[in-house]
């Protein structure tokens, strides 16, 4: 099949599906998409068979995806919606995420479902998680689907179909800085970690330190050291370490809030 493949970046993901895709002897090709994309003009010169969207944050034109099967990766189980779907992962320390294929339409991760898989969450940050155990699952999704959907035969699952014990994500609203602040004096370390490896690459934990905001990267526990919560106890190759109600942790990286007109940080 010809297949057009539509993301926000040529990232790890979207390079994966390219490979995997191309390796099975499809045609694929890949256009990066933004917000001023005229993807509607973009499709119809291209003329895909399918279209499989592995990162894309803008939503796909109702002229678009009524005109020819697209299929949409969330990184969520089924039933998940929202976009901060491994952050929460991460923060509510699931023991268990996933992948869905769904069929685009006009509700955001609400589309027919053509593959779900299902992947183990170990413990690391968002970042690790997004390019091994979600990667590997929405590989295997997205071949899944691809396959079904050359079958010709195979009809996707309405999700209103499902029961409750089929749906086992929920939706769920972006993970704001509200929902990621610490409380140094009451959290203990392992939620502590989990809020900052469920913002380690973005957007960072918004905090104060020594009278300045700065913006948290990354988590993890120390073994030994101890103090007052919120107490900075020692530094280490650039990290610092910080009491929490009940340990410490290590933190390797601080941001300082950018400034305007200044770009935006990588990663």
């Amino acid at each position: 099949m010809r297949i057009l493949l539509i993301a926000g970046a040529f990232n790890s993901l979207t390079q994966r599906v390219y490979a995997e895709l191309g390796d099975r002897g499809h045609q694929v090709s890949v256009e990066l998409v933004t917000r001023e994309t005229p993807l509607a003009e973009v499709v119809r010169r291209r003329s895909p068979d399918l279209i499989v969207a592995p990162m894309l944050k803008t939503a796909v034109p109702r002229e678009v995806w009524s005109a020819r099967p697209c299929l949409i990766v969330h990184p969520g189980p089924v039933g998940d919606r929202g976009p901060s779907s491994v952050d929460w992962a991460v923060q509510l320390g699931a023991d268990r995420w996933g992948v869905t294929v769904l069929q685009a339409n006009d509700e955001m991760d609400a589309g027919d479902i053509w593959a779900a898989v299902e992947c183990p969450v170990p413990g690391v940050g968002k970042s690790d998680l997004y390019r091994n155990e979600i990667a590997d699952a929405a590989v295997e999704a997205v071949l899944t689907a691809v396959a079904r959907v050359a079958s010709g035969t195979h009809r996707p699952q309405p999700q209103a179909a499902l029961s409750a014990a089929e749906r086992t994500g929920r939706p769920r609203p972006p993970l704001r800085q509200e929902a990621r602040r610490i409380d140094w004096h009451r959290d203990p370390t392992d939620t502590v970690v989990r809020t900052l490896r469920a913002a380690d690459s973005q957007p960072g934990v918004r905090d104060e330190l020594l009278g300045d905001i700065w913006y948290l990267h990354g988590g993890h526990p120390e073994d030994t050291l101890t103090g007052r919560p919120g107490e900075l106890l020692a530094t280490r190759c650039g990290a610092i370490c910080r009491a929490t109600a009940d340990g410490a942790v290590w933190i390797p990286e601080l941001r300082p809030p950018r400034t305007p007109g200044e770009p935006g940080r990588s990663g």
